[in-house]
């Protein structure tokens, strides 16, 4: 009792949603909440946190001086994943723009693509690792940055056989699994190395639309939360 927790409250995994003040969750979907996180952070985190670290440490396996392009740097997966790989000590590149640029700098990334003015594929060369969060053409395209034998992470599109075997590279399409398990791990980096969510904007419960009408318009960096008070 009084536990505080983090985790998924998604109908889909079985929960009752969790846009309200009192949500029923699976205990497999939930874990202790990191010590140095608040509520809000804490809400920031999940998704975005398991399925960075589930790219990154699971399917990456990713080492120190490896090198590693992100993309979608300043978005709520690419901001944990540019900070996780620093960690490690691999050599992060990320696409982003705008007001994305200097943040994905202060996270610690060492090339920083401008997609609106700059060819990434073109700039990039022999990368272990790419982490698509954005689909289409960047993912498309990111087979050329990749050497023989690389890996190429997905939360968007699906395998590609053909790319597979032209560039002899190991193509994922990543399920993100919030469970107990990975929020553990999850837990222990972000106690250990302060890893951080970004939170772009903090709506109250009466304006769920409009945040997210302005996820849609805006350039959202990072996340946005919902602040659900219990009166």
């Amino acid at each position: 009792m009084g536990n505080k927790v983090y985790g998924q409250g998604i109908v889909l995994a079985g929960a009752s949603g969790a846009f309200a003040e009192f949500v029923v969750a699976s205990a497999d979907n939930i874990a202790r909440m990191p010590k140095n996180l608040d509520f809000k952070q804490g809400a920031a985190m999940v998704l975005v946190g398991v399925s960075a670290a589930q790219a990154i440490i699971e399917h990456f396996n990713l080492q120190p001086y490896q090198k590693i392009l992100i993309h979608g740097g300043s978005g709520g997966i690419g901001t944990i994943a540019i900070q996780l790989a620093k960690y490690i000590g691999a050599h992060v590149a990320t696409t982003t723009t705008g007001d994305g640029i200097n943040y994905v700098k202060k996270l610690g990334a060492d090339e920083v693509i401008d997609y609106k003015n700059q060819n990434f594929e073109e700039i990039l060369l022999n990368y272990d690792a790419v982490f698509d969060t954005v689909g289409g053409e960047f993912y498309k395209k990111s087979f050329k940055v990749l050497k023989q034998g690389g890996i190429i992470v997905s939360m968007v599109e699906k395998d590609n056989e053909n790319f597979r075997e032209k560039y002899s590279v190991t193509t994922i399409n990543q399920m993100t699994k919030v469970n107990k398990e990975n929020l553990e791990k999850l837990t222990k980096f972000i106690e250990e190395n302060n890893i951080m969510p970004c939170i772009d904007k903090i709506y109250s419960f009466d304006k769920i639309k409009e945040a997210f009408d302005n996820k849609e318009k805006e350039n959202v960096i990072g996340k946005i939360v919902i602040e659900i008070i219990n009166n």
